[in-house]
């Protein structure tokens, strides 16, 4: 396979060839040239699979490179528009302040047919309070984040009302017949909840990190092999998995922690955050599989206040 020069090559020629590949953005179809390469190069250095084909209504997006000065521009306050090739002028939410010196930016739908636009930009870093604390975190499926201070964050969701509308409707996909418009509506209404809860985890964990991050100069976190412990127990039809649905459970409320990570109890949490300040290796098992003591201390139980 030809490198991204010479596939950029191809691609001008198919372009000459073909009027409907010309009548799009030539920025757009190099930069997903670029992207399938560092894909394969990522799959070839083992680690990440192998790129598979795009699938309508997953993954819809595109990025646009040498962004001008004029190209962003502040309508009001919440209010700006970007200029895309091919495209002209496109609203969208002003939701932050973008940097003068942006030079690409990536317009993506989600599955709830929701458009965004991210600019690439590198953040300030921010500034250490400066007076040497350290704070081990421990992380778990109950409580998303135990600190060594003795404090338990807890990654919110959605409201009850809206979970229990998220089930209904799951029950509803599950009896609607494929390919059907009901379907297709009901697939829709669930991708929306789901993203309402992506943004509440994503929200929490942003602004936890930042907190942590202005509160204290060195932030320990316990090392867990997410993707090893989210691993699903299916097997094969020779030898079937054992307990698959509580795994597949379990999974789920692991990825929906927040922190992603899978916790004791209440009191170890606590006890193994405290570890981690210190500068021990917390581990629940090792990999024999038998337990492993880290000299935990005696703890009273801390019960979350209102």
């Amino acid at each position: 396979m030809p490198g991204f020069a010479g596939r950029c090559r191809q691609l001008s020629e198919a372009r000459a060839d073909n009027p409907w590949l010309a009548a799009g953005s030539v920025i757009v179809q190099q930069q997903a040239i670029r992207d399938h390469d560092q894909a394969m190069r990522n799959y070839f250095a083992g680690t990440h699979r192998r790129p598979s084909w795009r699938k309508a209504g997953r993954d819809e997006g595109f990025r646009i490179v040498h962004v001008k000065p004029g190209d962003v521009r502040r309508l009001s306050r919440e209010i700006g528009e970007v200029r895309i090739p091919k495209a002209g002028w496109v609203r969208f939410r002003w939701s932050r302040q973008v940097p003068q010196d942006v030079k690409s930016f990536r317009v993506t739908m989600d599955r709830a047919g929701r458009w965004h636009v991210a600019f690439a930009a590198v953040p300030d870093p921010i500034p250490g309070p400066g007076h040497g604390e350290v704070v081990g975190i421990d992380r778990g499926v109950a409580v998303s984040a135990a600190l060594s201070t003795g404090e338990l964050l807890c990654c919110p969701g959605l409201p009850g009302r809206q979970r229990l509308r998220l089930r209904r409707l799951e029950r509803r996909l599950a009896g609607a017949e494929r390919g059907s418009e009901r379907r297709k509506q009901v697939r829709r209404a669930i991708a929306r909840l789901k993203s309402r809860d992506a943004d509440i985890r994503k929200d929490w964990c942003e602004k936890t990190s930042t907190s942590l991050a202005c509160r204290f100069d060195m932030i320990r976190v316990e090392d867990l092999k997410i993707g090893s412990m989210t691993r699903s127990a299916r097997g094969t039809a020779p030898e079937p998995g054992r307990n698959v649905r509580q795994k597949a459970g379990l999974n789920r409320e692991i990825l929906r922690s927040g922190c992603a990570a899978c916790g004791n109890t209440l009191n170890a949490d606590v006890n193994a955050a405290k570890n981690i300040a210190a500068g021990h290796a917390v581990t629940a098992r090792g990999g024999d599989g038998a337990a492993r003591p880290v000299n935990r201390e005696p703890q009273p139980v801390l019960l979350p206040t209102a």
